[in-house]
C-alpha cells in the first residue's frame, strides 16, 4: 500500500520516496522552528502551551517520548498517541490500548493537524509533531530538534535535572548522532524499503558495518560517548529496540540479530532497564504497525509471535 501524503492540503494515497535505482530517500521534515528559553524566538517554553503528537511504533517519535519522560516534562507538555496501524487515511486516532485521542484539536487523523497548521501543505505526514496551542500551529516535526529543545530549552520546567547534552560532550554527541543516522537509524528503512537488489545490499552492508563499529566502541565504554547517558544513546536505543522484533525479518536486515552482538545487546538491556524507559516501549504497537501497515512488504498482514526477548535479564554494563 502507499502510505499517503498531502498535496496542496488534500490527502492522497501515493508516495514518492524511491529513486530510479530503487533506493529509499527519506523526505526532509518541513517544520523546523525552535522554542527558545532566552526570548529570541516567538515560541517560549511555557507549561501547558505545547502538545506532542506521537506513535508508539515509530522510532523517531519514541525519541521524543523518552526525552519527555526522562526529563520529567509530562505535566508540562501534553501527549496524543495515534493508533498502531496505518491504513488509507494515514496515522489515525482510534480507540485501542496505548492510543491517546487528540484532546487539543479533536482530529481523527494526523493529516488534519498538518492542514490546520498550513492549509496548502504538500508533503509527508509524519510523527512526531510538536504543536503550539497558543498560535495553533506546528512548531517542529524533526525528532532530533524536538529532543534537543526538551533537553535544553525546557530545563527550567523539567522535574528532573538530567542533562543529556552536557557541555563537555556536545561536539561528540552531535557527531555521534550524525554518524548513526544514515547507516543505522535510516539504514534499516533503506534496506526494508529498497525495490532493487543492489540498493538493498548497499544499505545492509552499510548498516552492519556501522553496527560492528559501535559493537567495538561499546566494548570499552558504557555509553556511546563515554560514561554519561546522552541524546545519542536515545537515538540509537529506539532503533535497537525494534531491530530483532521487526527489522531483522520484516526489513531483511538478517546478517545478525542484536542479541548476537554481546555489547550492543547488553547496552540495549542497560538502557531499557533505566528508570522510566521501559514504560515508553510498546512492542505490540511496534510489531502491529510494521507487519500490518507495510502490506507491500508483508501482504498477508500476519504478525509474528516472536521473538522472545528478555530485556529484563541482567546486563554487564556496570563493569565500566
Amino acid at each position: 500500500m502507499a502510505l499517503g501524503m498531502l498535496v496542496e492540503g488534500q490527502w492522497v494515497n501515493q508516495e514518492k520516496d524511491r529513486d530510479a535505482q530503487g533506493r529509499f530517500n527519506r523526505t526532509p521534515t518541513s517544520f523546523r522552528r525552535w522554542i527558545r528559553a532566552d526570548g529570541s524566538s516567538e515560541f517560549a517554553p511555557e507549561p501547558g502551551r505545547y502538545h506532542l503528537y506521537v506513535s508508539l511504533a515509530c522510532p523517531w517519535a519514541h525519541r521524543t517520548i523518552l526525552m519527555r519522560r526522562l526529563k520529567g516534562l509530562e505535566e508540562v507538555i501534553g501527549l496524543s498517541v495515534v493508533a498502531a496501524e496505518i491504513h488509507d487515511n494515514g496515522w489515525e486516532f482510534r480507540d485501542e490500548p496505548g492510543a491517546i485521542p487528540d484532546s487539543v484539536n479533536g482530529a481523527s487523523a494526523l493529516w488534519q493537524i498538518y492542514v490546520k497548521a498550513k492549509s496548502d501543505y504538500t508533503g509527508k505526514v509524519t510523527v512526531p509533531v510538536l504543536w503550539d496551542k497558543w498560535t495553533n500551529t506546528i512548531v517542529n516535526n524533526e525528532s532530533r530538534e524536538i529532543i534537543r529543545m526538551f533537553d535544553t530549552e525546557f530545563a527550567s520546567l523539567a522535574r528532573k535535572s538530567l542533562d543529556l547534552w552536557p557541555l563537555e560532550l556536545r561536539e561528540q554527541v552531535d557527531q555521534t548522532i550524525d554518524a548513526i543516522y544514515q547507516p543505522i537509524n535510516n539504514g534499516v528503512y533503506r534496506a526494508g524499503f529498497a525495490t532493487r537488489q543492489t540498493a538493498y545490499e548497499e544499505a545492509v552492508g552499510e548498516l552492519f558495518a556501522a553496527l560492528d563499529h559501535w559493537e567495538g566502541v561499546l566494548a570499552s565504554r558504557r555509553y556511546l560517548c563515554g560514561e554519561k547517558l546522552t541524546e545519542a544513546d536515545l537515538c540509537l536505543f529506539t532503533t535497537l529496540l525494534r531491530f530483532d522484533p521487526v527489522y531483522f525479518g520484516h526489513f531483511k536486515c538478517n546478517l545478525r540479530r542484536i542479541v548476537d552482538c554481546p555489547n550492543l545487546w547488553n547496552y540495549l538491556k542497560d538502557l531499557y532497564q533505566q528508570p522510566g524507559v521501559r514504560e515508553t516501549c510498546n512492542l505490540d504497537h511496534i510489531k502491529r504497525h510494521y507487519y500490518r501497515s507495510h502490506t507491500n512488504i508483508n501482504p498477508t498482514g500476519i504478525v509474528p509471535v516472536g521473538p522472545i526477548l528478555d530485556l529484563d535479564s541482567p546486563h554487564d554494563r556496570n563493569r565500566f
